[in-house]
């Protein structure tokens, strides 16, 4: 994450204390998809280098025995569930539930046990069964994973953090289609509601090796 020359005021104010990363750890992969792979259909900018960061990270998390979460944007066929996100950008009703574009990409493909959350919105949480899954499998710290940053990483990263858990944020594992909204949602993110950690930190940090 860049450097900031406007941090003075937010250390002055008392934003961006650290937050305890403790076990149980849980991993969320948010909308690495074919489409958002695709520079001509919902990917460009970094979500390319992310999705490769991230396969390591999947396969720490899964030689661990992590809970392991991963989400599509998931649209009825008909349309009938249309709502604001489609409507801002009406290109998302392709998504359907059999579309190349809307399949988890072939290098993160889930496994027996880990959850696919389908989603219409731009949070992990709204509306699906995500938290409670969660819950149930004692997850204190989620780290998060995916795409993109200014969207979907940031309304489900607030949403953890109000649901009571403690998201990292791994930065060389999130992408955006623009840089400048990646570098300031990964800037207000830390300052406000998570922390933020390249793979590798993160992971010696958490005791965790990548095998």
């Amino acid at each position: 994450m860049e450097d900031n020359n406007d941090t003075t005021i937010y250390e002055t104010q008392g934003f961006g204390a650290d937050i305890q990363l403790k076990a149980p750890f849980g991993l969320l992969i948010v909308d690495l998809v074919n489409g958002f792979a695709d520079p001509a259909v919902f990917g460009g900018g970094n979500i390319g280098q992310a999705i490769d960061k991230t396969v390591p990270l999947l396969a720490a998390a899964r030689h661990a025995g992590w809970p392991i979460a991963h989400t599509r944007i998931v649209y009825a066929e008909d349309g009938s569930d249309h709502n604001v996100f489609s409507a801002k950008i009406p290109s998302m009703l392709t998504l359907t539930e059999q579309a190349h574009a809307s399949q988890i990409v072939s290098e993160l493909t889930p496994r027996e046990g880990e959850l696919v959350v389908r989603k219409n919105v731009a949070s992990a949480f709204f509306g699906t069964s995500l938290a409670a899954w969660l819950t149930h499998r004692g997850v204190h710290t989620l780290l998060v994973a995916g795409a993109v940053t200014s969207g979907c990483i940031r309304a489900s990263v607030v949403d953890a953090s109000q649901l009571g858990f403690v998201p990292l944020v791994i930065e060389d594992c999130v992408g955006d289609r623009a840089q400048g909204p990646h570098q300031a949602n990964l800037f207000d993110m830390q300052q406000k509601y998570a922390a933020v950690m390249k793979r590798d930190e993160a992971l010696a940090k958490l005791g965790i090796e990548v095998p």
